[in-house]
């Protein structure tokens, strides 16, 4: 075989390939290709198939023909060539073997020339059809080759993973109500006091669902009921019966309430003191130790948040840096698999995408154009990452190969031996040696990105990504959504192929 590869305009000026890569024609047995590059990243492969080489793929399309031809004196698959030659002629035969070889040549030349496929390449045979060396040519759309300008400081603001003394006197305030005491109280009643209620109401001399009970112990204030509802209890006193129309909570007509009130309660919180932190909680024996225990927690939840939060924003303001439109075979690509991965997951729960539109109030147009905003920005992404590992040198080395089929392996509970074939054998391996590519380079964005607080205050990038804390797992498991791949240690799924 041999190929070229040349710009779709057929100019055969030759362009640089990409880094690592020869602009020069490769000539394997029997083939040649010339590989040329074009600014509107497509590139023309063009590949010529000898007469020798390309006769082992008639024999082999012989074969297959063989296996399905039924002729008498003959078992199944048993037919030689030349029976089968003389009953149907070699046209049929060649055709069939164009069919099946043309795209492993096709895949043969993108692999030796390093051909960053983006979309199925248009192929169209140019020679052989009938006899003669087979030659083809083939359009293929490569990924286009970017810089970020920017990418070392990337700005990102999260929430101050600091627990404030406000969350800390709010979390405070939980527990006291939590033990406090309910006292009647003779007064008019007011917002975030109790009230005892019977309830009643109908509409059109009917009883309303759910809305007619005794003693039911209420807080004014939490808006359950109906529209205007707490209203018409602030001001009651215990003895007191309302009668009023409201819109219940969640329905479109009116209501007739009739509310009566038999007693108003206030809600006594108790002092916080050392001798009631003890009591309490046991394990602390003073106030500043307990508040200090809350503000720990607070703190923890929060900084949990800011982790979520640190790689979607920090990828964001990484496509912000891409001024180079996204492909639009990449963002169809990813928007495919979103839309089928989204409907697999509603049938899981047994809801049809028409249903979820419905209950959502959205149009499939609404829907589509939603996901494909996440598409353009994970392709964005994806470009900027490879930017990234180019800029900084990011390789991936035999040994750290090895060592992620180790971990596929742990994780399939197979052999890293049978991992790695099957990789090879599917011909995957550049696809992972590129995510692990792109893996590096979020993590050298992350760890160099100015992180913020809302007042502007630094956050240690440290401590977003674990490095010192011991329970954390610095195994990010940064989910972006393009790649669709699941690996564990960065298992970061970035946003690109």
């Amino acid at each position: 075989m041999k190929s070229t590869i040349a710009p779709a305009d057929d100019t055969r000026a030759v362009a640089p390939l990409r880094d690592g890569a020869s602009d020069e024609a490769s000539e394997g047995q029997g083939t040649d290709t010339l590989v040329e590059r074009t600014p509107r990243q497509l590139v023309r492969l063009s590949v010529t198939i000898d007469e020798a080489e390309f006769d082992r793929d008639i024999d082999q399309a012989f074969r297959k023909i063989g296996r399905e031809a039924r002729l008498p004196g003959f078992r199944a698959g048993k037919v030689p060539r030349k029976v089968l030659e003389a009953r149907i002629g070699l046209a049929a035969a060649r055709d069939e073997a164009i069919r099946d070889a043309v795209p492993n040549y096709l895949a043969q030349s993108v692999r030796e020339h390093e051909v960053d496929l983006i979309a199925t390449p248009e192929i169209e045979i140019t020679g052989g059809a009938e006899s003669g060396p087979v030659s083809f040519d083939a359009i293929c759309e490569v990924r286009p080759i970017i810089t970020v300008p920017g990418y070392r400081g990337l700005r990102v603001e999260l929430t101050s993973p600091v627990a404030s003394e406000a969350e800390i006197d709010e979390a405070v305030d939980v527990e006291r109500r939590r033990h406090g005491n309910l006292v009647d109280v003779a007064r008019a009643a007011k917002v975030g006091d109790h009230v005892t209620l019977s309830l009643e109401a109908t509409r059109d001399g009917e009883p309303v669902p759910a809305l007619n009970t005794e003693d039911w112990l209420y807080e004014i204030g939490k808006g359950w009921v109906a529209e205007g509802f707490d209203d018409q209890l602030v001001g009651a006193k215990a003895g007191a019966e309302l009668s009023f129309s409201a819109n219940p909570s969640g329905m479109d007509e009116p209501a007739d309430f009739v509310v009566g009130v038999s007693s108003v309660q206030t809600l006594e919180l108790p002092e916080v003191t050392d001798e009631w932190v003890g009591e309490n909680f046991g394990e602390f024996d003073s106030v500043q130790a307990w508040r200090s225990s809350v503000a720990d927690k607070i703190a923890a939840g929060k900084l949990n948040q800011a982790r979520n939060a640190f790689i979607d924003r920090a990828t964001s303001a990484l496509a912000e840096l891409v001024d180079a439109p996204a492909p639009d075979s990449m963002v169809s690509g990813d928007l495919q698999g979103r839309v089928q991965n989204t409907v697999q997951q509603f049938q899981a729960n047994g809801i049809s995408i028409d249903q979820w539109l419905s209950m959502t109030g959205q149009s499939a147009d609404d829907f589509i154009a939603a996901l494909k905003e996440q598409s353009v920005k994970a392709v964005k992404v994806d470009l900027a990452l490879r930017a990234v590992a180019a800029a900084e040198a990011l390789e991936v080395t035999d040994d750290d190969l090895n060592a992620e089929y180790a971990r596929i392996a742990v994780r399939a509970r197979q052999k890293a031996s049978e991992v790695r074939k099957a990789y090879e054998k599917n011909d995957a391996v550049d696809d992972l040696m590129a995510q692990m590519r792109k893996n590096r380079a979020l993590d050298f964005v992350l760890e160099h990105a100015l992180v913020v607080d809302e007042a502007g205050v630094t956050i240690d990038n440290d401590l977003l990504l674990g490095k010192n804390d011991h329970d954390h797992d610095h195994d990010h498991d940064h989910d972006h959504d393009h790649d669709h791949h699941d690996h564990d240690h960065h298992d970061h799924d970035h946003e690109g192929n």
